[in-house]
């Protein structure tokens, strides 16, 4: 096997899928935070701060795996292995 077979075999095989669960993760605190939001706070001002809050981190989650998804693309094409 060699240096490049390697680097595609753990690209495809370890990074995507672990970086494709983290983005759905993300993406579902996300909408928890909006139907916090929207729905469980019924005009109680710390649950609508609770639910911003959650929505909040749910985008800067879904930020770093796009950011992930661009830097092992990048590997990837400066490697010439993808």
């Amino acid at each position: 096997m060699t240096l490049d077979q390697l680097l595609n075999n753990i690209t495809e095989q370890i990074l995507k899928p672990v970086i494709n669960i983290l983005f759905i993760l993300a993406t579902v605190i996300f909408l928890w935070g909006i139907i916090s939001y929207v729905i469980g706070s019924r005009g109680d001002e710390k649950k609508l701060e609770q639910g911003k809050k959650i929505m909040l981190w749910g985008i800067i989650g879904m930020t770093i795996m796009v950011s992930a998804w661009g830097i092992v693309g990048m590997i990837c094409e400066f490697l010439g292995t993808c």
